[in-house]
């Protein structure tokens, strides 16, 4: 669904539950309405209780419910807003705004050979992405530790390949060595993870002729537009602006990888 056609709402949401599921990664389940509209890759907009805090935190969607009308986000302690809401818990409420985003392609994928490549806190995203595709999959995630946050959900629709960066489990390195050491081929490519990670993949794709979708919403500051803290440089230019830039939060954050420089 292409996320222009679906109006943004700001709502109250109100927490199912949240736990700790690693070190500073929690585990939340949010009720919303917003759970009908939400698509892999997606994210919502959550804002702090605490009024000195102007600008929403914006949070990729793990996975949605949308039966029960619930959406879960897996997030990283990274600020104060993000540090104020892993102190909620069953029943508190949050204020939030969404769905925002475009989503990853599915269509492009569907019947085909795909790595879904997650690294550290671009993991989450990966588990909503793997439950709508279509196709065969090899699930590649990095982990800086033996931390395995969300694989055991991810292995339930794919086979999943860990690479660490202690090399405590798995493969001693990142996803493009788990790709590597297992002999992995893919015909399209679906990312989300650091700028680092995300530039290997980038590199890869275009030495192997693959199309290549990445999430770039790592950069991300408020998430809505308002901060133009997440413009990054891309090959095309805008028919609005006239300059070759785009708003990762408005424009994407998903993008074919050929098309925007990181």
């Amino acid at each position: 669904m292409d996320s222009q056609t679906v109006q943004k709402k700001k709502m109250t949401a109100t927490i199912v539950s949240q736990k700790q599921i690693a070190d500073q990664i929690y585990d939340l389940w949010l009720e919303t309405e917003l759970a009908g509209d939400a698509h892999a890759g997606q994210f919502i907009a959550v804002y702090p209780h605490n009024a000195a805090t102007l600008l929403p935190r914006p949070i990729s969607i793990c996975e949605v419910d949308r039966e029960q009308g619930r959406l879960r986000l897996v997030y990283r302690i990274a600020g104060k807003g993000t540090a104020e809401f892993s102190t909620y818990g069953a029943n508190d409420t949050l204020d939030v705004l969404g769905v925002l985003g475009n989503g990853f392609p599915i269509e492009r994928a569907a019947g085909k050979k795909v790595f879904l490549m997650g690294g550290g806190i671009g993991i989450p995203p990966m588990l909503q992405l793997a439950k709508e595709l279509d196709a065969e999959k090899h699930i590649l995630l990095g982990y800086r530790n033996q931390d395995l946050f969300l694989q055991e959900d991810l292995g339930e629709y794919g086979q999943v390949y860990i690479a660490t960066e202690d090399g405590s489990v798995g493969v001693h390195g990142n996803v493009m060595d788990a790709v590597k050491v297992n002999e992995l081929h893919a015909d399209v490519i679906m990312a989300c993870g650091p700028m680092p990670m995300l530039r290997a993949i980038k590199q890869y794709a275009a030495e192997q002729g693959i199309e290549a979708y990445i999430s770039l919403e790592e950069r991300m500051a408020c998430g809505v537009g308002a901060c133009l803290g997440c413009v990054c440089v891309t090959r095309d230019t805008d028919h609005h602006s006239h300059v070759n830039n785009a708003r990762i939060c408005t424009d994407g954050p998903v993008f074919e990888a050929k098309e925007v420089e990181i």
